[in-house]
């Protein structure tokens, strides 16, 4: 994995996602059960006019986004005080070849001593990530009432973030400051994220294509 460090929606977060397939997007080329997803043709072409155009061109902030910036450092200092776990910014993160990546909210990262010595290798490594989530009142209920099923929801995205890290698991945090906290932790899903590999690498040499194909067009 590549770490990038930047906040979301700062220059350097919005440079480092740009034209590429992002594991809060998985869900548009892949399903929750592992098919190709018929969303996969539109959001081709929003990646090809981001790399043609040189800019996101997907900005919209829902109200679930601008209350999860409000809530987060509140919901942060919960989980770490409910697990007794240090996190660590998310940044930005992609696979190696930098073809696709993911914004976690935290980081949870491996940095015990072995016998008072520091392993280059280990130390730093992700274990695992954070999720934090700012549902209405009506979907916190339902979640902590068991008619909402957090983990389900937000399937692609953790399995995919998994998947561009590295991590073995991987935490959800639903958080409301009026009601109880929903807090689960997920673990890998191998042959959910073998499908989301395959399905992101055939997504991605459409998009290499058709976006050749678009170039040599505009310069033709």
């Amino acid at each position: 994995m590549i770490y990038t460090p930047c906040d979301p929606g700062s220059a350097e977060w919005h440079k480092a996602r740009l034209g590429i397939p992002t594991s809060s997007c998985f869900d548009r080329i892949v399903t929750r059960k592992g098919a190709p997803s018929k969303a996969a043709d539109r959001y081709l072409c929003t990646l090809i006019a981001e790399r043609m155009l040189g800019a996101n061109i997907e900005t919209f902030e829902s109200e679930a986004m601008a209350r999860g910036k409000e809530i987060e450092d509140e919901a942060l200092a919960y989980f770490e005080m409910q697990t007794d776990i240090d996190t660590s910014p998310g940044g930005f993160v992609t696979l190696n070849d930098g073809s696709a990546g993911c914004s976690p909210d935290r980081l949870i990262r491996n940095t015990r001593l072995e016998s008072g010595t520091m392993d280059p290798v280990e130390y730093g490594t992700v274990e695992g990530g954070l999720e934090i989530k700012a549902p209405t009142e009506t979907v916190q209920v339902g979640l902590l009432c068991g008619f909402e099923d957090v983990t389900w929801k937000h399937r692609l995205q953790v399995q995919g973030s998994m998947w561009v890290t590295g991590a073995a698991w991987w935490f959800i945090l639903a958080y409301h400051p009026e009601f109880p906290p929903a807090l689960v932790k997920v673990e890998r899903d191998e042959k959910l994220i073998e499908a989301i590999a395959k399905h992101v690498a055939a997504f991605n040499l459409r998009l290499d294509d058709l976006h050749k194909n678009l170039q040599h067009r505009a310069t033709a």
